[in-house]
């Protein structure tokens, strides 16, 4: 969980790093009177993707090239704070399945923790960043942005981004399919456009020309072909319907990856170029486009914009949060009740539990808030329905790992207390995440009547494993029904390897 800001601690530098299935891009900006300035940047053409092979681990070739890389954007972003930086991992980070070992080299590599997001978040945030890049307008817009292994399609109106979808395939992806011997044939060409039109297929409709008033794509592949048609005189402005297919003419009129050499391609952006045009052809031809502008700015713009968002306290995550209690049904004045008293034990044991970061109150508080959504599937096993939900749903702002700790905990906030929930998360992140389960589930358990009642204030003292919560005296003797409870409770815990006393 990593940390969130404070009025105390606001950095006037803020950085954001992606790390891409073809390049890792990092970007400095500097907070100028709550305005933005981009002061730094850097590109390498990594190649992740390129590097993943059919086990879902990397060569160590590529693991080389991105630890290199990453140390090289460590050495500028380590004096920033943690809350100043975010780095996230996209489409090749979201398959590696090597225990986490790259992920935690990677994280020692740049000294900062990296976030791993699914596919439509990605989308949310590319589009946030170009939002910003757009002139004001309510029009609806399509944005496309072509990625080493993923494309993001998203239509969105002003900066707030409507429908979203990731499809799996990208620049790097499709020249492996389709190009991986360099020949570059007019049959291979046809297959990789046939190929990526069969992957839109299923959103064409939601995104065809007629739902939206103008085309923009982002990215290095889209970028890359606009400066090629236009220093090759195929197209004035962006990139048009004509201009694109005479580029495809000339790259099968090469040959050959190594043969292409056309004005304004770059040698790091040439050995997937064929597989990036491709996609965007396809793109062209599925969703009916004429002429689409190209934007400089994209995913690593939006998350340096989220995060000057976070630092003045406005977080996407809590327009989610109320979003699913409105679609779940919760109980909100229950749902209140918890979350209340959840915090109230938090504050007790932050220091001694070591869960006084900022971020460790929002989960606790959006777990209080959500325990419940699984009753609108069935009542019998409602955790269970619940932790499901929070870990499969597209829920914009949270990585796919905060989403892992707020199932998790609403897994583990009743009956039987399952470890192994925790133990699938990194261990720092598990600990925590286990004992603000422990909060959650004697908060929950001190409502269990679901009553307006005042409740006592109860004290509670924690240290390693023991845990002592202290009630008024004489107010156990008076409420049996919550004694026998927290009696059981005990049993519970104590299987997780908690002490839990009582008086």
């Amino acid at each position: 969980m990593p940390e969130a800001t404070t009025n105390a601690s606001t950095p006037e530098t803020v950085a954001a790093v992606d790390l891409g299935s073809n390049s890792f891009h990092m970007i400095v900006g500097k907070l100028d009177n709550k305005q933005l300035v981009i002061v730094d940047r850097l590109r390498d053409a990594v190649r992740l993707g390129g590097g993943l092979l059919p086990d879902k681990t990397l060569s160590a070739d590529a693991w080389e090239r991105a630890l290199d890389s990453l140390s090289r954007m460590g050495q500028r972003l380590r004096a920033l704070p943690h809350h100043a930086v975010r780095a996230v991992g996209t489409n090749t980070m979201r398959q590696i399945r090597d225990g986490g070992a790259f992920l935690k080299a990677a994280e020692d590599a740049l000294g900062h923790p990296i976030e791993v997001i699914g596919g439509r978040e990605e989308a949310r945030l590319v589009y946030l960043g170009v939002a910003h890049g757009l002139a004001p307008g309510d029009e609806t817009r399509l944005v496309v942005d072509i990625g080493g292994g993923s494309t993001e399609v998203i239509l969105g109106e002003g900066l707030q981004p409507r429908e979203r979808e990731s499809l799996f395939m990208g620049c790097v992806s499709m020249t492996g399919r389709f190009f991986a011997n360099s020949k570059i044939s007019d049959e291979a060409m046809e297959k990789a456009v046939l190929a990526g039109r069969v992957e839109l297929r299923p959103i064409r409709r939601m995104f065809h020309a007629g739902q939206w008033h103008s085309a923009v794509g982002s990215s290095g592949t889209i970028k890359a072909i606009e400066r090629v048609v236009i220093a090759n005189g195929w197209s004035d402005e962006g990139i048009t319907k004509s201009s694109l297919k005479k580029l495809r003419r000339a790259l099968v009129g090469a040959g050959d990856i190594d043969n292409v050499k056309l004005d304004g391609l770059s040698d790091d952006r040439s050995p997937v170029f064929a597989g990036g045009v491709a996609v965007l052809s396809a793109v062209f031809k599925a969703l009916d486009i004429e002429q689409m502008q190209v934007s400089d700015l994209a995913l690593r713009e939006g998350l340096l914009y989220e995060l000057v968002g976070h630092i003045h306290h406005i977080d996407i995550r809590d327009s989610t949060v109320q979003a699913v209690m409105h679609r779940f049904g919760v109980d909100k004045k229950q749902a209140s009740r918890v979350e209340t008293t959840a915090r109230a034990l938090l504050r007790q044991v932050a220091e001694n539990w070591e869960l006084d970061g900022a971020e460790h109150t929002l989960m606790l508080n959006w777990a209080s808030r959500l325990h419940e959504i699984g009753l609108v599937i069935s009542h019998n096993s409602f955790h269970k329905h619940g932790a499901y939900i929070l870990a499969n749903a597209d829920l914009p702002g949270f990585t796919r790992q905060q989403q892992a700790v707020l199932a998790a905990l609403v897994r583990a906030h009743r009956r039987r207390f399952v470890d192994a929930e925790f133990t699938r998360l990194p261990a720092h992140i598990g600990a925590c995440a286990k004992r603000l389960a422990v909060l959650l589930r004697l908060s929950v358990l001190m409502h269990r009547g679901r009553g307006a009642s005042h409740k006592p204030p109860m004290k509670i003292i924690a240290s390693d494993a023991d845990i002592r919560v202290e009630f008024p005296e004489e107010w156990l003797a008076e409420h049996p029904l919550t004694e026998a409870e927290i009696a059981r409770e005990a049993e519970y815990l104590a299987a997780a390897g908690f002490t839990l006393q009582y008086a």
